[in-house]
């Protein structure tokens, strides 16, 4: 089980930074705060000059991204802020509806002790992330938090189809929200923790189906694009 890993704070669980891990932080805090809108070209030496770094970091960086669901990499045309549309925004929502609820039974029948103050210190950091405006780094703990419970539930196929789900799912929340609290409401993943260490599997199935649908309803999906900005004003801004 690697749920230690996923919710532990991040600087006690990286090794030493990697020179591409500065790029990464940057681009993705200007991607998910708007500052960089979706279908901005992202190019590789434009970057590197901005960053002064080789372009061989930024490729790294960039890469991390892309693994992320935050930028896409296309052949021959270079790397671009992803563009999710308000159907791809439902349909990765309604595949987690699918899983989620069953895995957080899954979490609530196996759970230790351990497990559960892992949680409760994830949603800590989660927490002074969000009241610090640091809405980046809250929609990324966020994430984590839902690998976290697939994690204790111990079945590594659907720990891997939340993870890939929970990172789609990031660049969606970022771009469609209309309120703060979109990236989870404290209430929301606080009762799941309590039905999770309750053992509760039928509670903690509904309530993580009634979350994931009010995430779903927190995003304005007919909202217009803004037009991209200078690469170099907003990442030296």
């Amino acid at each position: 089980m690697n749920m230690l890993k996923t919710l532990m704070p991040e600087n006690d669980r990286k090794k030493p930074a990697q020179r591409w891990s500065p790029i990464y932080h940057g681009l993705r805090d200007a991607i998910v705060s708007h500052r960089l809108t979706p279908g901005t070209k992202l190019p590789e030496d434009e970057l590197a000059s901005i960053y002064s770094v080789s372009r061989t970091v930024i490729r790294a960086a960039l890469q991390a991204l892309a693994h992320d669901w935050l930028i896409r990499l296309e052949p021959n045309r270079g790397a671009f802020v992803a563009q999710p549309s308000t159907k791809e925004a439902r349909e990765v929502f309604e595949a987690r509806a699918l899983i989620e609820p069953r895995v957080a039974a899954l979490a609530a029948k196996i759970a230790k002790p351990e497990d559960v103050r892992l949680l409760r210190s994830h949603l800590e950091r989660e927490h002074e992330a969000l009241h610090a405006g640091r809405d980046s780094d809250a929609i990324m703990l966020s994430a984590m938090f839902h690998v976290g419970i697939a994690e204790i539930a111990d079945q590594s196929v659907l720990t891997g189809f939340v993870r890939d789900l929970v990172s789609h799912s990031s660049l969606i929340i970022a771009l469609y929200w209309r309120r703060r609290d979109t990236t989870c409401e404290s209430h929301a993943h606080h009762a799941l923790v309590d039905a999770i260490e309750a053992n509760d599997p039928d509670k903690a199935a509904q309530l993580m189906k009634d979350h994931l649908f009010d995430l779903l309803s927190g995003l304005d999906l007919q909202r217009a694009e803004p037009k991209p900005e200078n690469l170099a004003d907003v990442l030296r801004g």
